[in-house]
């Protein structure tokens, strides 16, 4: 059964879901070369306005912050433009979305940006090379200052401002899946000693003071953030990493965020250190609004929802192959099957 599914959320005051469906953000690399949307953009997120929530691909705050081709930006005129006429054809068939704000850190390329330096908390470079542009290998980053951390707070909350201005009913702070906000996170990425590193109150410094600057610009019920405690994806596991989302997660349920999203790729995936499932570990530590993702179907994502190991379900490559996924859910028509020939254009 998967009538919970659509029952509709109040995700805060003012903004009711429809239903428990969301669009999970799914990085198609399809903006034009100034990283503004496209019109075949804006026919796609229009397409699937049925989900209670469409959260965007992953939108830089920042020209440094690329670590793939074609990703979208929110930082110009131009982009703020573009993402508008996504926002407002989502509205006109009835959706509401989020921009997800995203810096890839350690990740980002200067090929994208022409710059000199790639940031990331500590000079700890991932191996192998840019995903659709092998030919380009990651490099060494340069540690933050203090002053480019206050910059980088400063920028993650005008992005927030932008994507208001832009339409969006909200936006989810990109903290997960060994990005940025991320790396302060994990003691792979993280061998600061200063107030950045080091201790769990450390290392939770930085993404608690983007959540920080983000609320004071947008509010906290239009502010919602995605973690990664499960250490999977361009980041080694260290045990003491449970440590710092020990910290993080009840200072998070203090600032009564809009949703936590986990960022898995797989929630069947187990992790010692967190005692099982990221989810699970979550929802143990964290009791506000919980977005669950990873692998599940709208049967599986009920029965959790059901059984409260979260509020509402995200997904993802279905969403890529079924434009009208929720209809489908909701008649028991059958789903076209995802294949990684549907990455190359936007249906």
């Amino acid at each position: 059964m998967t009538d919970i599914l659509f029952q509709p959320y109040t995700l805060n005051p003012t903004l009711t879901l429809k239903n428990r469906i969301l669009m999970a953000p799914l990085t198609r690399c399809m903006a034009d070369a100034d990283l503004v949307p496209t019109q075949a953009m804006t026919e796609y997120y229009g397409r699937r306005a049925e989900a209670g929530l469409i959260i965007s691909e992953a939108t830089i705050i920042r020209a440094d912050g690329q670590g793939y081709p074609n990703t979208p930006g929110l930082f110009t005129p131009e982009q703020i433009a573009g993402w508008r006429r996504v926002t407002d054809t989502v509205h006109a068939n009835g959706g509401k979305m989020f921009a997800q704000l995203w810096h890839t850190g350690r990740v980002a390329h200067p090929h994208f940006y022409h710059g000199e330096h790639v940031l990331a908390p500590s000079a700890e470079a991932v191996e192998g090379s840019v995903p659709r542009m092998r030919e380009l290998t990651y490099q060494v980053p340069k540690p933050v200052t203090k002053q480019e951390i206050e910059q980088l707070v400063a920028d993650y909350a005008q992005a927030a401002a932008n994507a208001i201005d832009a339409g969006f009913d909200g936006v989810e702070i990109h903290g997960a899946n060994g990005y940025l906000i991320d790396q302060f996170l994990h003691h792979d990425s993280n061998k600061r000693t200063d107030q950045y590193g080091g201790s769990p109150e450390n290392m939770a410094r930085f993404a608690l003071e983007v959540v920080d600057a983000v609320i004071d610009r947008i509010g906290n019920d239009r502010t919602a953030l995605r973690v990664s405690p499960g250490a999977y994806f361009n980041m080694a596991a260290d045990d003491r990493d449970r440590d710092v989302f020990d910290y993080l997660l009840p200072a998070l349920e203090q600032r009564d965020l809009a949703f936590l999203h986990v960022g898995i790729f797989d929630d069947a995936m187990e992790f010692g250190y967190l005692g099982g499932r990221a989810s699970s570990y979550i929802r143990s530590v964290y009791h506000n609004t919980l977005v669950g993702v990873g692998s599940y179907t709208a049967e599986t994502g009920s029965e959790a929802i059901t059984a409260n190991k979260f509020d509402l379900l995200a997904i993802g490559r279905p969403f890529i192959a079924n434009p009208d996924y929720v209809a489908k859910v909701k008649s028991k028509a059958p789903l076209v099957a995802y294949s990684d020939e549907m990455l190359t254009s936007l249906v």
